[in-house]
């Protein structure tokens, strides 16, 4: 292995869905090559998809670049590259079988990474950093988890990203601009602001109607996605679509378009509360410093309520019971799935109202907790790592 600095590096990504995976990657991709100075190739499997976090992606163009990254299309038939210095294999996608070849007759061969998911689980800690030497091939594969605590890779975090915040957080002007551009009304008096980005939910319905009956105003943001079908149900139309604006009681529900990385940041710095989902968007509210509610991945085990449950306990610890309690019941319902959908359907109102009354506390948490979170952070402990493993030849381990 090279122990020289490494200065460039591939990224493999397949697209799911959900565009969890490929957000995480585009994010890492362009924060290495512009805080970093690397030369990034980012390798996707689906153009089109990623075009929706990227618009100036060109779906049929097998090479381009955007924000100082190149962008290849990780097609059937793989192209012959040389290998970066080092690679990153994102959430186990399984590098192109040409690709390890290739890696495996370089003199000096790749630091390969494999970066998982996140997770706030105790055993993360232990994971984090294992080798795994590959069979029949003088390779070896480092297992990189980001996560919560020091001993784990940490999470994505630009190195302005707090400042820039404080400051859009801070200037008045700055946000009444931003509602404008959406033509999202100024607030009215004691009017609440939520974002909802979320996958279907048994408990939208109820979480609805509790908006609608509501005593506060509460204007409802919500990106278009999978949970929009619902909404649209509840309102009675038979679809929504970006730009539609309903008033039903007290819940004024406007639909947004899927919009870029950086976009849906002002989304969450300017709402009071955020409603996200999945990896990429759970990360970025708490970036934003205010109150969230996080729908996990549904996995038909159960094993997503662990994880759930393990981010819950490490959040809760700067609060006091009953705010802890009203924090942890609102997930829970939020959660509960089609096996507990009456539960949830009942009991998520009243969890909402609960979560209201400690908005406050809640609001002191979340800036407390992404000040101490910031100091881990994902890019720089990659870095770290591969410079520390770079020193270490495969026969040491």
């Amino acid at each position: 292995m090279n122990s020289q600095p490494i200065s460039s590096c591939d990224i493999f990504c397949t697209v799911v869905d959900n565009y969890g995976d490929i957000g995480v990657c585009w994010r890492l991709a362009r924060q290495l090559a512009s805080e970093h100075g690397m030369v990034v190739r980012l390798w996707v499997d689906d153009l089109a998809s990623f075009r929706k976090l990227c618009p100036e992606v060109i779906p049929d163009k097998p090479i381009q670049h955007s924000h100082g990254v190149e962008i290849r299309h990780w097609g059937v038939m793989f192209a012959e590259v040389t290998p970066a210095p080092l690679v990153i294999e994102a959430f186990a996608c399984e590098l192109p079988q040409r690709y390890v070849q290739a890696m495996a007759e370089q003199l000096h061969k790749p630091l390969w990474l494999n970066l998982e998911y996140l997770s706030a689980e105790d055993w993360v800690a232990g994971c984090h950093g294992l080798p795994s030497p590959q069979q029949k091939l003088p390779l070896v594969k480092y297992f990189f988890f980001p996560g919560f605590t020091g001993e784990t890779g940490g999470l994505l975090l630009e190195h302005d990203l707090l400042a820039r915040r404080d400051a859009f957080q801070a200037d008045q002007l700055a946000q009444e601009k931003y509602w404008q551009a959406l033509r999202v009304p100024p607030r009215l008096p004691g009017e609440i602001r939520v974002s909802l980005f979320s996958y279907e939910n048994a408990a939208v319905s109820t979480l609805l109607a509790v908006w609608v009956a509501g005593q506060q105003p509460l204007t409802c943001l919500v990106p278009e996605g999978r949970v929009l079908p619902q909404v649209a149900a509840f309102c009675g139309r038979e679809r929504l679509v970006a730009g539609d604006v309903v008033q039903l009681g007290s819940l004024r529900v406007h639909v947004l378009p899927f919009v870029e990385q950086e976009e849906y940041d002002k989304l969450l710095w300017a709402c009071d509360i955020n409603f996200v989902r999945g990896e990429d968007s759970c990360v970025r509210a708490q970036w934003a410093g205010k109150p969230f509610i996080w729908h996990i991945y549904p996995q038909h085990d159960g094993v997503h309520m662990k994880k759930l449950h393990a981010l819950l306990d490490l959040y809760s610890q700067g609060l006091d019971a009953e705010t802890a309690h009203s924090l942890n019941q609102l997930w829970e319902l939020w959660n509960a799935g089609e096996s507990a959908a009456q539960t949830a359907s009942t009991g998520s109102g009243q969890a909402w109202n609960q979560f209201l009354l400690h908005q406050s506390m809640l609001l002191r948490r979340a800036r407390v907790w992404a000040q101490q979170l910031s100091s881990n952070n994902l890019a720089l402990n990659l870095l770290d790592f591969s410079r520390k493993v770079g020193k270490i030849a495969p026969f040491e381990i």
